[in-house]
């Protein structure tokens, strides 16, 4: 009987190292001679992220594309927590059989642990404070990074609206913050993850790194990682999944996972 490999070790088995880094190589080539190439500095935003780019066999049933999933990596695309500005949405909705959790609570708790959250936003002042466009401009553009208590993720898009989800750029990460819960943990992991949200068509991607802000092999230890992450979440897992490329936003997607597709004579 064959050995079963999940997770991490089948991405390994099935995606080779040197696969990944050659594509890596090729996109950093790439971008180095795009900035070289420009005659003026570019303005706005730039998006510099390396993306890992899924393909599907199928379009995913509507109950995979509700909300994002948090695919865990090895090496952060953010600084250090202390140097980020964070918030940190929390549920205060009454609970029918467990205590609200209040603000008090929620700073107590986050100060007795030592975790760098800059900001603790409750729901209810989320939804009173944050109506108008030019508010929720003003708060995304007030912290480097957000979670939110993973009962109210399906709820943000409703009240956080295009600003927040139209380019996908800080949607807040999901955590779990039960009372009796390891706050500390679930922290520090969504510091530390990625989001994969899938679209409603069969391709979507998750950012896997920075040009500039790391290192070939830790891209490729967070590509490895990423495609064990995403695989255990996608539909029928590696079944479901027709092909991995990596990509800048603006670049062509090099490949480096294809299934083959075995075709009856």
């Amino acid at each position: 009987m064959a050995t079963v490999i999940s997770g991490d070790n089948q991405s390994k088995s099935r995606i080779q190292r040197d696969t990944i880094k050659k594509a890596l190589i090729s996109l950093l080539k790439w971008k180095k001679k795009q900035i070289a190439d420009q005659k003026e500095p570019i303005s706005g935003n730039v998006d510099d992220f390396f993306y890992l780019l899924l393909t599907l066999k199928k379009i995913p049933h509507k109950d995979f594309t509700k909300a994002p999933k948090k695919i865990p990596l090895p090496h952060s695309l953010h600084p250090p927590p202390e140097f980020l500005r964070s918030c940190l949405i929390i549920d205060d909705r009454p609970k029918p059989n467990s205590q609200k959790l209040t603000f008090e609570y929620a700073d107590k708790k986050i100060k007795s642990l030592g975790i760098p959250i800059s900001k603790i936003l409750k729901l209810s002042k989320l939804k009173s404070d944050y109506r108008t466009f030019d508010s929720k401009t003003e708060l995304l553009n007030s912290f480097d990074v957000f979670l939110a208590d993973r009962r109210v993720i399906d709820m943000l898009p409703e009240i956080l609206g295009k600003v927040f989800y139209k380019n996908k750029r800080k949607i807040p990460v999901p955590v779990e913050l039960r009372r009796d819960g390891d706050w500390k943990e679930e922290i520090e992991m969504g510091f530390c993850c990625s989001l994969l949200w899938l679209s409603k068509g069969t391709c979507s991607v998750v950012k896997i790194g920075k040009f500039g802000g790391m290192e070939v092999e830790k891209m490729v230890d967070n590509v490895v990682a990423a495609i064990g992450g995403v695989v255990e979440v996608a539909p029928k897992k590696w079944v479901g999944v027709k092909s991995f490329h990596l990509k800048f936003f603006d670049s062509l997607a090099l490949p480096i996972y294809q299934k083959k597709e075995i075709t009856k004579d």
